[in-house]
């Protein structure tokens, strides 16, 4: 334990060596501000804040309208706006918080409670392993290049000797390459982790804590889940005098502003804010929302915050959550962002749609952390509120803005942490709809914010930023923008199989034997690696992560071709925000009290959601391979030449063809068979008293049925057939 000497608490000085945020002058003297006895109400205003000096922003960080009420239809005119807002005053709440009182940074008690902040979730002999992870990856990443390179020096000695061009080898080995360089990419960048991560598990103890603000944003989701989540975060183990927890509201609830008013009885650090949404100028979704908020604390008895935390709206978190992402703050004073994974509670069991974020949270966030370039992921952070002013407050114009923001952070050359613990619990969609929206919003904005910052190769908003910073955002950007390519690849599959060309070229029998001994050890390795790369995830989801990559890929192509390729009297248009717990569906396809027809669940599905596409392509692929398989009958003679022939056609390990009809058979299996799932309730673990709720510990955990084996079995069976073929090419 690192513990300071303490000293008596300060007041916040009062002048300008203290952050202020957007003008803001000392909330202990602000003329904004009156004291009425008799309410315990925060009346919600701040037209003034277009009066007050502001901060100089960057063109592409227009700040969106700020203000707190907003008319029944969510908007109204600026003229209105004003005169609603003349001569009303603002009133204190009855919250005796301390924040006018500051609090010295040296006084703070940190405890390191272990070397390792993912102790719970990582076993010894498996954090032992996983340091081999790099060696392992640079091994399969190696063996596959030379694979590959081998692959393309055949072709060309075959057209060579031959004296033809293999216009379908060439198609192959491009769709090949096309479907494996994004975990290729993904994989060089695990290489350079190397080093390891180490992060010590941190809690700041005492009731001297700095001041946070939580902010819990929403946008039409059900009240209950908001009210939730609303009183975990007012009962969090931190002093009750340094934090506030306030409810942004984008959708203007009536029901949602009654219930939290009532909730301010129970708690009186509870406050509930709505932005004017005024017409005519850009809200700027989730980041205009912060903004609000951000402007409206400094409104508040003590002013703003050293530092927000914003929650998303379902997002429940656990009683340390506020004591262990602070400590790591205060302990570097040039640490501007801690950010926990962000964890599910109703994931349904086998993750049919793997919406799970395991794989991304467990894998991808602790290596990035490991280079020094942690990203927001868009809840249960807390950001500390003098970097945010320094890069010219909440970012604008993508739908990412919480990679937009840790981007311009490292950009300014602040630091930033993954706190890799479970801090957070909340909700995945529970509908396939929802699901497919809030993936290719998630792919839109990472392209957004990458093509604002110029794939963070170059200018002045990047500068600071490190080079694995810039490798980092360069990678992502790229993987997204590759969703394209793999669509075309796995198209190129069927079609170069129905055109009988012949896939694998060769120019005698030892350069076939060689290119199957390379595919052989290339496939082995790999294996192998995914099982450790995976072993913080879970091997399960390591295959699984891949086909979902696979049967989503029509739909993040679509999603970006519209956005940004097509013009609008072509389709193109852009895509609207909506948050992911507002999206409902009419076939609540798991609650099998209310869950609609088959019929209706494959109309929607299939229809609706344009899985027709890939019913087509499943039989597409089907109808190439027996056609292919029947050719090599009819041309060949002899058993060995129909073997040969089919090896270089349709069934060259591991068989893409086989492993992509897999992949696209998912949705429509989903379709058929949806999970089951209980009510959120029966998820939860309520107080009857004080009504908080935290999810039940056996739904914190992923869930899986004999079913899963699937996954395994094909790929498995993949593995042993290449190694039959391995074995085979000894006799050829």
């Amino acid at each position: 334990m690192i513990t300071f000497p303490a000293k008596a608490r300060q007041t916040r000085p009062n002048d300008s060596s203290y952050p202020t945020f957007s003008g803001q002058s000392s909330a202990t003297s602000s003329p904004y501000t009156s004291q009425s006895a008799s309410s315990s109400r925060v009346l919600l205003l701040d037209n003034f804040n277009d009066s007050r000096p502001q901060t100089p922003r960057p063109s592409f960080l227009h700040s969106p309208a700020r203000s707190s009420f907003s008319s029944d239809s969510g908007s109204i005119d600026e003229k209105e706006h004003n005169r609603n807002f003349e001569n009303v005053p603002i009133y204190k709440a009855a919250h005796n918080n301390s924040f006018a009182n500051f609090i010295p940074p040296e006084t703070f008690t940190i405890e390191t409670v272990d070397k390792n902040d993912d102790v719970d979730l990582l076993s010894p002999w498996r954090r032992r392993l996983y340091r081999l992870s790099p060696l392992f990856t640079f091994l399969a990443v190696g063996a596959y290049f030379l694979y590959y390179a081998y692959r393309i020096h055949c072709t060309i000695g075959a057209q060579q000797a031959y004296h033809k061009t293999y216009v379908m080898a060439w198609l192959f080995i491009s769709a090949e390459g096309c479907v494996a360089c994004p975990a290729l990419l993904h994989q060089l960048y695990q290489m350079l982790s190397i080093r390891g991560r180490s992060r010590p598990k941190l809690r700041i103890r005492g009731d001297d804590v700095p001041t946070v603000d939580v902010f819990i944003t929403c946008c039409g989701e059900d009240v209950d889940i908001v009210l939730d989540t609303a009183r975990a975060a007012c009962v969090v183990d931190y002093p009750q005098d340094r934090f506030r927890v306030v409810v942004l509201d984008d959708g203007k609830d009536a029901e949602l502003e009654k219930a939290i008013d009532d909730l301010n009885a129970q708690f009186p650090n509870l406050y509930y804010h709505a932005r004017i949404k005024i017409k005519g100028k850009p809200h700027h979704f989730k980041a205009g929302n912060l903004t609000g908020g951000t402007d409206f604390v400094t409104t508040l008895e003590g002013g703003p915050g050293e530092f927000m935390a914003p929650l998303d709206a379902d997002m429940i978190p656990e009683p340390d959550w506020l004591r262990a992402i602070i400590a790591h703050m205060v302990n570097d004073p040039k640490m501007a962002l801690v950010c926990p994974p962000q964890l599910f509670y109703n994931v349904p069991k086998n993750d049919p749609l793997c919406q799970s974020l395991d794989t991304f949270v467990h894998v991808m966030e602790p290596t990035k952390d490991a280079n020094g370039v942690a990203w927001c992921t868009g809840s249960g952070y807390a950001i500390r509120r003098s970097a945010l002013e320094s890069i010219g407050g909440w970012p604008v114009g993508s739908l990412a803005e919480d990679t937009y923001t840790s981007s311009l952070l490292l950009g300014s050359g602040w630091i930033t942490a993954f706190c890799h613990e479970a801090l957070q619990f909340g909700t995945v969609p529970d509908t396939i709809t929802g699901h497919l929206k809030q993936r290719t919003r998630w792919t839109l904005g990472t392209l957004q914010t990458a093509l604002k910052l110029k794939f963070c190769l170059f200018g002045d908003v990047v500068k600071g930023m490190s080079f694995f910073a810039r490798l980092s955002a360069f990678v992502f950007a790229i993987d997204a923008f590759f969703k394209i390519f793999l669509l075309v690849a796995l198209l190129t599959i069927p079609i170069v199989l129905i055109s009988g060309g012949q896939l694998v070229a060769y120019s005698n029998n030892n350069q076939l034997r060689w290119q199957i001994r390379l595919c052989f050890a290339s496939l082995m390795l790999t294996r192998l690696n995914e099982w450790i790369t995976y072993l913080p995830s879970g091997y399960r989801l390591a295959q699984r992560d891949t086909g979902a990559q696979m049967w989503m890929a029509p739909f993040h192509a679509m999603t970006i071709i519209r956005s940004f390729i097509l013009p609008s009297w072509l389709g193109g248009k852009a895509m609207a925000f909506s948050s992911s717990g507002s999206i409902k569906s009419d076939i609540n396809e798991r609650d099998p009290k209310t869950r609609a027809s088959l019929f209706r669940r494959l109309k929607v599905v299939l229809w609706d959601c344009d899985v027709y596409l890939h019913l087509l392509y499943i039989l597409f692929a089907l109808t190439a391979v027996t056609l292919s398989t029947v050719e090599g009958i009819v041309k060949t003679d002899g058993i060995h030449t129909l073997l040969i022939y089919l090896l270089t056609h349709a069934f060259w390990p591991p068989m893409l063809w086989l492993l992509t009809v897999s992949a696209c058979c998912e949705p429509i299996r989903y379709a058929i068979w949806p999970p089951t799932m209980p009510e959120r309730e029966e998820m939860l673990d309520r107080d009857p008293k004080t009504g908080i709720a935290r999810p039940k510990e056996s739904w914190k955990k992923t869930r899986y049925s004999k079913k899963t084996f699937w996954h395994e079995t094909q790929y498995s069976g993949v593995t042993i057939y290449t190694t039959v073929v391995f074995v085979g090419a000894f006799f050829v």
